[in-house]
């Protein structure tokens, strides 16, 4: 538990730093945690017998980030197409070592983990033209917006794990998570809800939208948690990787923000569209 705490606090301040350094530094993190994420997904269907198309995916994820970084949705949506059929091409071409199945394990991969932390990219650097104030100082509204997604998730973890651990009883989804209880989850929800509610007062948004997104947010990192959970349970692993001590790997920290900051991204269109 000490590691894992201490782990905690030297991944909160690092992560601060990247996130509000920005620029290079930011984007050369996210391409880092892209890499990782597919290695750990590669291997874990690997020791499962099941090898997936691991350089094409390296080379999905290089070019996913770039056009993020770039902010290109052409390119994107071009090189999402190119590298989907070049892996289901290869179950053809290579077909007596890598079947369907595999081409599609691949193809799934390549989706979730690439789109979803390009997304990352996509939300730090969201320009709505103006600064948002914060008790810190000014923040550009792409900054402030990851943190909310960010807060909104570790407080969803938080608070789901304090209230099942206190109160929890009825299982959620005892065949993937064993641990989760609906009592938990109940948890999650209405510490979110307020924790969002509080950085929307502190930033000077409409505490009814924030308290809504953190709901929301409650729900996508439950979602996302149960998604990693079933795919370790899929393939017999019981963490992604061990790169951070008492945590597992990035996979494991990144599951449920794999799913919040895409939705964060587009409730973030939304709500600048109905401002305006």
């Amino acid at each position: 538990m000490a590691i894992r705490v201490v782990t905690g606090i030297v991944g909160i301040a690092l992560a601060a730093f990247i996130i509000q350094t920005g620029g290079v530094v930011y984007s050369a993190a996210v391409l880092l945690l892209m890499l990782i994420g597919w290695h750990e997904y590669a291997k874990a269907f690997s020791s499962f017998g099941k090898p997936l198309a691991y350089f094409s995916g390296m080379l999905a994820m290089l070019s996913f980030w770039a056009c993020a970084w770039k902010g290109n949705a052409d390119e994107f949506m071009a090189l999402s197409t190119f590298w989907i059929l070049w892996t289901l091409l290869q179950a053809v071409f290579f077909h007596r070592s890598f079947s369907v199945e595999q081409a599609c394990y691949s193809v799934a991969g390549i989706v979730y983990l690439g789109f979803s932390f390009s997304h990352l990219i996509l939300l730090r650097f969201f320009d709505t033209g103006e600064m948002m104030s914060t008790p810190v100082g000014n923040m550009d509204a792409g900054c402030a917006w990851l943190w909310i997604a960010l807060i909104g998730t570790w407080a969803s973890d938080s608070f789901a794990y304090f209230a099942g651990c206190t109160m929890g009883h009825v299982k959620l989804c005892e065949a993937i998570s064993p641990k989760k209880t609906v009592e938990g989850l109940i948890g999650g929800v209405v510490g979110t809800m307020a924790s969002v509610a509080a950085l929307g007062y502190a930033l000077s948004l409409p505490i009814v939208y924030m308290a809504v997104l953190g709901f929301f947010i409650a729900l996508v990192a439950t979602v996302g948690d149960l998604v990693e959970s079933a795919m370790k349970r899929y393939t017999g692993i019981k963490d992604s990787g061990n790169i951070i001590p008492g945590h597992g790997g990035v996979w494991d920290r990144f599951d449920s923000v794999l799913f919040v900051v895409p939705f964060v991204y587009y409730f973030v269109q939304v709500f600048t569209f109905l401002n305006r």
